[in-house]
């Protein structure tokens, strides 16, 4: 189905990343995941490698410019050409979660850093290669946490929301490039860092992340390829109108 495409993953190394990596892979793309803890990020290579994946596996931290850098240079070098890129990296911010009242303005920082900054940089450095080609996808991972007041989910909603409207500025301003920018809510999902949020907490009853991943592929696929500047409920597979055009 997406026989030779290249997808760049960012947190590609366990959770909704790694799944999205094998999924793809999968599906025939070749894919190049990136994250900071090498072993996690070896053995993600190595499940994939083993059921005939196509895999580059690059040790980074991906709010640095450097890494960054380094690490899209060595997709491209490796594949060729990035077509999909989904900006998943990211952090839940401080734990336990405070209130507004008790958030460490310099937690809150730290966390738009990876949240919203990381994924800017990442993005302004893989545009240049799919404007030239002419064709081209960006998915930012998103969550309910940016459209809900939520208590104590203050800090990570608000970097979330920031990087929903960035993407949708990214989708306005790339207008007629052939590039598309979506925003994607996967839910609330088995993870590590959902169980980071609920410490302690049977989380159980939460999605598997292997239920977010087709929303993922369709979007990447010819069928998908006509949804631009909006945001999807990987779960309901449900999107608001088309709002910008290619």
């Amino acid at each position: 189905m997406l026989n030779n495409m290249v997808v760049l993953i960012t947190g590609g190394s366990r959770g909704l990343g790694k799944v999205l990596a094998r999924v793809f892979a999968a599906e025939g793309a070749r894919v190049a995941i990136a994250a900071r803890n090498a072993e996690m990020l070896e053995s993600a290579r190595r499940e994939i490698e083993a059921a005939g994946g196509a895999v580059l596996a690059l040790t980074a931290d991906m709010t640095r410019q450097a890494d960054i850098e380094r690490v899209v240079a060595s997709a491209i070098d490796r594949f060729g050409r990035i077509d999909v890129l989904i900006n998943n990296a990211g952090t839940l911010g401080p734990t336990p979660r405070p209130a507004l009242l008790n958030t460490d303005p310099d937690a809150l920082l730290e966390t738009f850093r990876t949240n919203t900054v990381g994924p800017l940089r990442v993005t302004q450095t893989v545009l240049p290669h799919m404007i030239r080609q002419g064709r081209g996808l960006v998915i930012n991972v998103t969550s309910d946490a940016a459209r809900g007041a939520y208590p104590e989910w203050g800090a990570y909603g608000a970097s979330k929301a920031a990087l929903e409207l960035i993407g949708l500025t990214w989708a306005a301003e790339l207008q007629g490039t052939g590039v598309r920018v979506v925003n994607v809510d996967p839910g609330d999902l088995q993870t590590d860092m959902q169980q980071a949020a609920f410490p302690g907490e049977d989380i159980s009853d939460r999605a598997l992340p292997e239920t977010a991943a087709p929303a993922f592929v369709w979007l990447a696929s010819e069928e998908g390829w006509h949804v631009n500047g909006e945001r999807i409920q990987a779960q309901e597979y449900r999107h608001e109108a088309t709002r910008f055009a290619l």
